[in-house]
């Protein structure tokens, strides 16, 4: 049995992964983090420096600022993380390499391996079409998400760029009566309503020819099973960040 302690145990991801562990007989939460407090059957504390249970390592689906505090927390605690919360700033991902040397730290924008599936066949195709297509990047997800774009659409965009052998510029949504929209240029647009759980489209579009490549979550489920499978995998590593591009290898 592994023990899992859960930041964030009472957001919607931290429900969904509750659930998920519930009907699983190889793992338990044996505590989690929230400022929130619920009736449930583990021990709940504001901050994982209060946390008194042993654990073989802890996932994260928080908000961006509790992230540094928890990550300095896990070092003190020699505890493997999942870090898979979205809209990380640049000084939140330096803490977490430089934690790296202490302990292992899974972290993805994204935990679904279909998105990272896409991830890999977005980098094969590129080189062969970025000098005559136009890309762009359409995110959707529900009314409550605060961060836009989206991790994932940056993530999507990173990857595309990280294959390009001339970067595109990033332009986040577009307005305007004369815009040029060159090749060099990659747009990313956000739509935000109702309950959509996720959904990304990477468009390619050339001269008589576009082709789309298109990713739906039709629920959060899948982003557990994604952040539970990274847990696995994290618990046998030394310190390090890794990604889904280990796990998937």
């Amino acid at each position: 049995m592994l023990n899992i302690i859960l930041n964030g145990c009472f957001g919607r991801m931290g429900q969904e992964l509750q659930n998920e562990i519930k009907v699983r007989e190889d793992l338990s939460v044996v505590a989690g983090i929230d400022r929130n407090q619920q009736e449930v059957d583990f021990p709940v504390y504001q901050t994982l420096a209060d946390v008194k249970e042993t654990a073989d390592f802890v996932i994260d689906f928080s908000h961006e600022s509790s992230v540094p505090e928890l990550i300095e927390q896990c070092v003190q605690k020699k505890l493997p993380v999942v870090i898979a919360t979205t809209g990380l700033s640049e000084n939140t991902k330096q803490k977490m390499e430089e934690a790296s040397y202490t302990i292992p730290i899974f972290y993805s924008a994204n935990m679904s391996l279909g998105i990272n599936v896409l991830i890999e066949a977005l980098q094969k195709i590129t080189p062969a079409l970025e000098d005559d297509f136009n890309i762009e990047i359409v995110e959707k997800h529900h009314n409550q998400k605060k961060d836009a774009p989206s991790g994932t659409a940056l993530l999507l965009a990173d990857s595309i760029n990280d294959a390009s052998q001339a970067k595109k510029d990033y332009v986040f949504g577009r307005s305007g009566k004369e815009n040029s929209n060159p090749i060099d240029e990659m747009g990313i647009h956000a739509v935000r309503g109702g309950t959509i759980p996720g959904e990304h489209t990477v468009i390619y579009a050339g001269n008589d020819e576009v082709i789309e490549f298109k990713h739906t979550a039709l629920s959060r489920r899948i982003f557990a099973n994604g952040a539970l499978k990274a847990g696995l995998f994290l618990k046998d590593q030394s310190p390090g960040m890794y990604s889904m591009s280990d796990l998937l290898k």
